[in-house]
């Protein structure tokens, strides 16, 4: 582990960050239920200086991206690569001062509560997982509050941005390191803002992004054309495309489809099981960029499952990749995203990434990287063939 912490955090300016961020990550990677900066520092034994942690945790101004990178770029190449998943996690949070922290909705607690919200990128491949990168999310009375800023140590170009937002972010940032680029993945709150996905598509990346009910589709065969000027109208000639006809709901165009467009899939999971169930994949074109956004049409996949006796589909999903695409891969990619549960196990229960306690914006960033870091190293021991096993 030594080793591998001096050569992650070997782009941090000082050597003093380099040697805490060794003893960080050693700190987490010890045995104990709790991985909050006092108790671990109680582990570390003589090597603890809970001053010095601290100061490396919530004020050192170090990036926590260098560290974050630096997994990255070593552990990525090793899992076989298949997918990058966007999601966000709730990190409860007695009181109001730390950073972020309010009664919202949060997945992870299934309800609303106090609570920071964390949005990640992650990796996914046939070998393993790793986190890419973090952000926390702000909420709007959290970046209009310049007192709770201050008091929460938050940069000032840090402004609001939504949880889709802060995930293209993010994505764009990962998509500039030596690391292989894959589709990204991620559930309905992501896949049906229109903003994202478009944002993607022009970065030239690849998507597969859950997609709500009732989201509107043009048919592959719609005609579009330009309307014609009217002999009285003023102001510049309509330029935007017009469909011929209405676009129709997701569901409504499911329930339109002949079983001949159906098929039964059966693929491998990354611990090899083999899932069987029955899908469709047609070709559409998003109505919202069209119709308000006035952006060409642009053809995508919808991929539709809908289980053998069910009554009626469970899941949907839109994705940008080429239209030769195999079904079996869309049908894989689509059902990948849940390998990140495994993640945020060992991250949380193992890892300490919901135990910083601090308040600092900063602090909680960095807590994130060094988890990262050490989530990284099981990774790579566990992967080494060269490693020894515990009789």
């Amino acid at each position: 582990m030594t080793v591998y912490m001096a050569d992650v955090a070997g782009g941090l300016v000082r050597s003093e960050q380099r040697r805490s961020a060794g003893l960080y990550a050693r700190g987490l990677l010890q045995a104990g239920t709790r991985k909050s900066l006092e108790p671990m520092v109680a582990r570390l034994g003589e090597d603890g200086d809970y001053e010095s942690l601290q100061h490396f945790l919530a004020d050192s101004p170090w990036d926590a991206t260098v560290i974050l990178r630096a997994v990255a770029e070593r552990v990525v190449p090793v899992i076989g690569v298949q997918g990058w998943v966007i999601d966000d996690t709730g990190v409860p949070k007695d009181g109001r001062h730390s950073p972020g922290v309010k009664r919202q909705y949060s997945g992870t607690l299934g309800k609303i509560g106090n609570c920071q919200i964390a949005v990640s990128v992650h990796a996914v491949g046939e070998r393993g997982t790793v986190p890419l990168d973090w952000a926390l999310y702000l909420p709007e009375d959290w970046c209009a509050d310049p007192e709770r800023r201050r008091k929460a140590k938050i940069p000032e170009d840090v402004v609001f941005a939504t949880k889709p937002q802060l995930a293209a972010t993010l994505i764009e940032r990962a998509a500039g390191w030596k690391v292989a680029r894959a589709p990204i993945l991620g559930d309905e709150a992501y896949g049906k803002n229109i903003e994202l996905r478009t944002r993607l598509d022009d970065g030239g990346l690849e998507y597969v992004l859950s997609l709500n009910s009732d989201a509107s589709v043009y048919d592959d065969d719609t005609v579009f054309g330009v309307p014609e000027r009217g002999e009285r109208s003023r102001g510049p000639a309509p330029s935007a495309p017009v469909a011929e006809r209405p676009p129709c709901q997701v569901r409504d165009l499911a329930a339109s489809l002949g079983e001949e467009h159906f098929q039964t899939l059966a693929f491998r999971t990354r611990d090899d099981q083999e899932l069987v169930s029955r899908f469709a994949m047609v070709r559409v074109i998003a109505a919202h960029p069209v119709d308000r956004e006035r952006r060409p049409p642009r053809e995508e996949w919808l991929i539709i499952e809908w289980p053998e006796g069910h009554q009626a589909p469970s899941d949907y999903w839109i994705s940008n990749l080429p239209a030769d695409t195999p079904p079996e891969r869309l049908a894989r990619l689509a059902r990948l995203r849940w390998v990140i549960e495994l993640d945020y196990r060992q991250l949380k229960g193992e890892l300490g990434l919901d135990h910083y306690e601090g308040r600092s914006y900063l602090g909680f960033h960095h807590h994130c990287a060094i988890v990262t870091a050490a989530h990284g190293f099981l990774t790579l021991e566990r992967l080494d063939p060269n490693r020894q096993r515990s009789a």
